[in-house]
């Protein structure tokens, strides 16, 4: 059996330091990026992920201040801040609501998910968790929708949060989780850093001192 070209884009993607700093995308192209980042798996449908798009010639060099002056950000099309929202389940009754008007889910089990995602993310640093997680699977998602369509990524931990928020009026309900550079790469080294070998990252079983 051949390989899903979906294998291709995953064992080709690799981490990208220099974008081409003339290539734009349009608002329609970013709004494609999370169009396809919102299929991420998603606990009870609640959906944490939120987007902000920091493309603007103005506002990129407000960020990458922020993220230590790393060059990415201010030569990328586009650099999302990826946030996850810790509050996620006070949006879950409309959210829920939807698939039952489409006939998709009966009032009955909407209103059972609903108490039981309650119950779990009551607790904040689960809810925090989760909304990390969730974030952070749609961020795979996006940069590999930003493969199939040609670009290049690189996620970037580096940067102040606590400015992030104020500079860029974020919510307390949300979390930032990475920052995400898309664009056109300078040069596309296809060369991949050498990874552990699955025997070294795999357990069956029982797990074990790796």
């Amino acid at each position: 059996m051949a390989p899903h070209p979906l294998l291709d884009l995953v064992r080709r993607r690799i981490s990208v330091e220099e974008f081409d700093a003339t290539h734009r995308l349009s608002e329609d192209q970013i709004r494609d990026l999370v169009a396809d980042a919102a299929h991420a798996p998603s606990s009870f449908n609640i959906q944490h992920w939120r987007f902000v798009a920091v493309h603007r010639d103005e506002d990129k060099p407000r960020l990458q201040e922020i993220a230590f002056g790393q060059q990415q950000v201010a030569d990328a099309a586009v650099t999302f801040i990826v946030l996850g929202d810790v509050r996620g389940t006070e949006k879950l009754p409309q959210i829920l609501q939807r698939a039952v008007d489409a006939d998709m889910m009966p009032q009955g089990k909407a209103d059972a998910w609903v108490r039981m995602a309650g119950g779990i993310y009551s607790d904040e640093t689960v809810a925090r968790d989760e909304a990390i997680r969730s974030a952070t699977l749609a961020s795979m998602v996006l940069m590999l929708a930003a493969e199939a369509r040609g670009w290049a990524s690189g996620a970037l931990s580096g940067f102040d949060a606590e400015r992030v928020m104020q500079e860029f009026s974020i919510d307390p309900r949300y979390v930032p989780v990475m920052l995400l550079a898309v664009g056109r790469p300078v040069s596309h080294d296809d060369a991949r850093k050498p990874r552990l070998e699955v025997d070294e990252i795999l357990a069956f079983d029982r797990c074990r001192i790796f």
